[in-house]
Parts: C-alpha cells; sequence; structure tokens
C-alpha cells in the first residue's frame, strides 16, 4: 500500500472538522465488529469518548450506525446459516436491540444519552414524515442526546429501501443541514485500485469531480459483513456535496481515529463541497 500522503491532506481535514458544528458519522459493520463478528464493544466504548471530546467543544453528533444483523447474529448463533429473508429481518430485529444497548451503554459511559431513529427510503419521500424526522432530531442535538439512525430492516423490503448507510447517512446529513458528513469504513479512504491486493494502489486525498474519479479508480464489490462499498461511498459524496455538506472518508479501525482527525494527526478522502472547489480554484 503506497505511504506518499501528503501533510496538507490531514491538515485540510482538521480544519474541515474545526469549521464544522454539525457533524453526521456513519460507522460500518465492519469497523463495529471483531474479526469473528462479533460486536467491538471496546470500540464503542473508545469512540463514545472521542464524541464526548467534540460536543464538549461545541459540536453536535448524530450518528449513523449499522450493525443490527451482526448483533443478532452473535446473540442468536444458531441462526447464521439461515438465509431466508424472514430470518434476516428476524435477526435485525434482535440485533436493533442489542446494538442500541451497546451504544447505550458506551455513551451512557460518557453522561450522554441516546436516541434512535429507524427510517426506510419511503420516510424521506413523505414531506410529513421528513418534517417530523427533521424536528426530532434537532430536538434531540438541541437537549445534548445523541440521536443513533439505522434503517428500518426489519420491516423494509426493496421497494422501500435505501439499502446501506452510506446513502442513508447522506440524506440524514441533507435533512439536518450538517456542515460535515464522516463515514468510517475498513480502509483509509478511496484509492486508485484495493489497497488490500494492489501494495502500488494509492490514496485519493482530495476529490471535486466525482465523476472523473470514477473513471480513474477500479471499484470493487461489498465487503464481508456491510452491504455498500466505494460505489455506495461515491453516491453518497454526490448527494451530500451537491447540498453544499463535504464528505470524509476515512479508516474508523484506527486507534482514535476522530481525535486523530481533528488534530490534523490522520489521513483519509476529503470530497469537496462545491463552494469549496470554488475556494480552492481561486487559491490555485
Amino acid at each position: 500500500m503506497s505511504t506518499e500522503i501528503s501533510e496538507t491532506n490531514s491538515i485540510n481535514i482538521a480544519k474541515i472538522i474545526k469549521q464544522s458544528r454539525k457533524i453526521v458519522i456513519k460507522i460500518g459493520s465492519n469497523t463495529l465488529a471483531k474479526e469473528d463478528g462479533t460486536p467491538n464493544i471496546e470500540f464503542m466504548k473508545n469512540f463514545a469518548r472521542q464524541c464526548k471530546t467534540l460536543v464538549d467543544q461545541g459540536k453536535q453528533i448524530v450518528l449513523v450506525s449499522s450493525g443490527a444483523q451482526i448483533s443478532g447474529l452473535a446473540t442468536i448463533k444458531g441462526w447464521a446459516r439461515k438465509r431466508d429473508v424472514h430470518y434476516r429481518q428476524a435477526l435485525c430485529a434482535i440485533g436493533q436491540v442489542e446494538l442500541m444497548n451497546q451504544w447505550r451503554t458506551a455513551f451512557g459511559g460518557q453522561s450522554l444519552h441516546i436516541g434512535q431513529l429507524l427510517l426506510t427510503k419511503e420516510d424521506f419521500e413523505d414531506d410529513h414524515r421528513t418534517l417530523n424526522m427533521r424536528n426530532t432530531i434537532f430536538t434531540l442535538v438541541d437537549e445534548g442526546v445523541v440521536p443513533i439512525i439505522n434503517e428500518n430492516d426489519s420491516v423494509s423490503f426493496d421497494e422501500i429501501r435505501i439499502g446501506d448507510n452510506d446513502n442513508l447517512s447522506a440524506l440524514t446529513a441533507v435533512l439536518w443541514s450538517a456542515d460535515l458528513l464522516i463515514l468510517f469504513s475498513d480502509i483509509d479512504g478511496v484509492y486508485t485500485d484495493n489497497p488490500k491486493t494492489n501494495k502500488d494502489a494509492k490514496l485519493v486525498e482530495t476529490v471535486t469531480d466525482i465523476k472523473a474519479l470514477r473513471g480513474a479508480i477500479t471499484i470493487g464489490g461489498a465487503n464481508s459483513f456491510g452491504t455498500g462499498g466505494i460505489e455506495t461511498k461515491l453516491e453518497a459524496a454526490e448527494c451530500s456535496t451537491s447540498y453544499g455538506i463535504p464528505l470524509l472518508l476515512a479508516n474508523g479501525s484506527t486507534e482514535d481515529v476522530l481525535e486523530n482527525l481533528a488534530a490534523g494527526k490522520a489521513h483519509g478522502t476529503l470530497f469537496l463541497a462545491d463552494e469549496q472547489k470554488l475556494i480552492q480554484d481561486i487559491r490555485k
């Protein structure tokens, strides 16, 4: 894997985080799960501590969390081989309870309350539901509560599924008028090729043209636990940046990643919103 990453990348990321008050953070299943598929409780506790640091700095956090199905599998191990969609949805119903209990414990250790919202694509397409969702999120964060959002996988079917939490987090960021969207995955950002199989793959540090990026990189499939991949992250970036919200893709499994990004000590791929592209062009 290429290690030739400029210091400017981490500095720009730190500036974006410093300037952002309202931050949506998405955590994928691979980040939340250990190698054996069980929930990574220590990661969740440490992540809650890092969120508390940002909250103490006057920032507001909305969390989009995957992990319901893997939490369900960890609870009822005998269902691991059952592929029927009804079992998958039932696992999400079981796992969502476990997942929220784990997050409640993690954030509770930082004296922070959490609130749960389970959403579907249909919710974002109905004006009345959208208004209610927006008002609920604003009320929660204004009162110092951390909203934790996931897709309502137990009742969703193809016609009303968003399908992945990358796009769900982008829709949430737009709904809440966020200042920044952070996607935590199991890679450092967007690479020219799969860095796990190609040691010459290089990190794409800043993206100002997503269409051009698509033609310049190799897009693989989804990973083992998650439903997304690089493609869904590009879709999320297209959505958020079109509304003026920059998107940061970084490795969630890196130690103290949120704090290090804010301190200019970690790297990622930064997708700039339209007005930020203009500023960058002026400075060239």
